[in-house]
């Protein structure tokens, strides 16, 4: 080798070694020609093994995957992508090849640097990114928690999710009609969507469409001009559509509207103006529709009591408000605050027993929330006891005394007829219940209690629920 061969292959040598990257040749034939002195840490093979080997067969082992040096040969230009190693490092690698006068490859080259620091790192932002995700969506359940309404409760699975979307409507101008038997509380959540609406601080106008009698209802919707009728009022009337403008009409009971008044309700909605009676001049109004009923609309309009284009207007977002007795997990809530309510109100100190709660639990409440909240109040008021039991409520039989003789005929003394009774009281609060706690709850006594009492008469125990 001559002088100047030598100097120009320490002078290669050092640049690869030196220069901080870590770089390989190959040839057109993609045998490794040149390696980085470090290759072990980058490859985990040394330098001395690289070279003399082919690319192909290193990929097939997986030293390095996939190849850069054979992406090059097959496009024959630049190539740069992400490999992982034997050594399970994540680098990201860049082949050029070098071409001869005849523009054939003769060489390709490939620096790599290691990525595996800075793709864990991107990994844990992700991570972060995703916990980050995950706490918003947190805090918004909570802040939506905190808007909820004093009467209403989202304990169920039902009523969670009547309550994401009502919030998410809410922000919006979409019409909403709210659906569901009398006395789930239509309207508390018609009152939601108004406050969770940039209209929040205008007037919600409620509308009993079936309080109004049919020959008023036309006047006390669009008003009047003064003298329109014999009885008017000699300055005329602002219609209740009117007092919506910059707020929410709320018509509740819209299954009840008649159909004359269907026709002009429908053109106001699409027109955005309302014309008093009497009048020619049409005023221009804003305000956003929600509408309830207790009603099946659609079949309605089958049988031709509710017109169809009105229909297709209010039912841009319908929103299913379940049955109380589809969502039983918000009973007792409901119950504890309703009593709390009226124990205030009333100056009382009335308190459920346990046994009345469950029976609570499987009454069907044909009046929704209403019938409850309203035989609270009853209780509150007329019970002279201070402990509502269930012989104090209208829809439980009344319990049938027991007299000594059947008590006498499970054992042959007091003690052990009281032990039966005990006994059976524990049986059936264990199959009903979940863990002791709620065992305690049920039978009205504390959780030590029942776990000594479970211990007493060999009942297995759930303390580990």
């Amino acid at each position: 080798m001559s002088e100047k061969l030598r100097l120009l292959e320490l002078e290669i040598e050092g640049i690869i070694n030196e220069s901080g990257e870590n770089i390989i040749i190959t040839d057109s034939e993609g045998i490794i020609l040149r390696a980085v002195k470090n290759s072990e840490e980058m490859y985990g093979i040394a330098s001395e093994e690289l070279v003399g080997s082919s690319v192909k067969e290193l990929e097939q082992k997986k030293i390095f995957s996939p190849s850069v040096t054979l992406s090059v040969l097959q496009q024959k230009a630049p190539v740069t992508f992400m490999q992982k190693t034997a050594t399970g490092k994540i680098i990201m690698t860049r082949g050029v090849p070098i071409f001869n006068e005849e523009k054939k490859i003769t060489r390709v080259i490939s620096f790599s640097h290691d990525m595996t620091e800075i793709e864990e790192l991107k990994g844990k932002y992700e991570k972060l990114q995703q916990k980050m995700e995950q706490y918003e969506t947190e805090i918004e359940q909570l802040r939506e928690r905190e808007r909820l309404p004093s009467e209403v409760f989202i304990n169920s699975k039902a009523m969670q999710t009547v309550w994401s979307l009502v919030n998410k409507v809410a922000k919006s101008e979409a019409t909403v009609v709210l659906q569901g038997e009398s006395g789930v509380g239509k309207t508390v959540f018609a009152k939601a969507l108004h406050n969770g609406s940039h209209r929040k601080g205008k007037p919600m106008i409620e509308v009993n469409c079936g309080a109004i009698p049919e020959s008023l209802f036309e006047s006390e919707m669009f008003g009047y001009e003064a003298g329109a009728f014999t009885g008017a009022a000699s300055r005329g009337k602002m219609g209740l559509i009117e007092l919506a403008d910059q707020g929410t009409l709320f018509l509740d009971e819209v299954g009840e509207l008649p159909l004359s008044i269907q026709v002009k309700l429908l053109k106001v909605l699409q027109e955005k103006k309302v014309t008093r009676m009497g009048s020619t001049k049409s005023r221009t109004v804003n305000f956003r529709l929600v509408a309830a009923t207790n009603r099946d609309l659609q079949a309605m309009v089958k049988t031709r009591t509710f017109r169809d284009d009105l229909f297709y207007r209010l039912n841009v977002v319908p929103i299913s408000i379940p049955a109380l007795r589809e969502r039983k997990e918000d009973i007792h809530q409901l119950t504890e605050a309703f009593l709390q309510k009226f124990n205030e109100k009333y100056d009382t100190d009335k308190t459920m027993h346990p046994s009345a709660l469950k029976a609570f639990w499987q009454y069907d409440w044909p009046g929704n929330v209403r019938e409850l909240e309203n035989l609270i109040e009853r209780l509150a008021v007329t019970l002279e006891n201070k402990v509502i039991l269930p012989d104090h409520l209208p829809f439980t039989e009344k319990a049938e005394e027991k007299s000594i003789e059947k008590f006498e005929t499970h054992g042959t003394s007091l003690q052990e007829s009281l032990e039966h009774v005990e006994r059976s009281w524990l049986l059936q609060a264990y199959r009903e219940c979940k863990s002791t706690y709620e065992m305690a709850e049920y039978l009205g006594i504390s959780q030590p209690t029942v776990v000594r009492r479970l211990k007493k008469y060999n009942i297995d125990s759930k303390t580990n629920q």
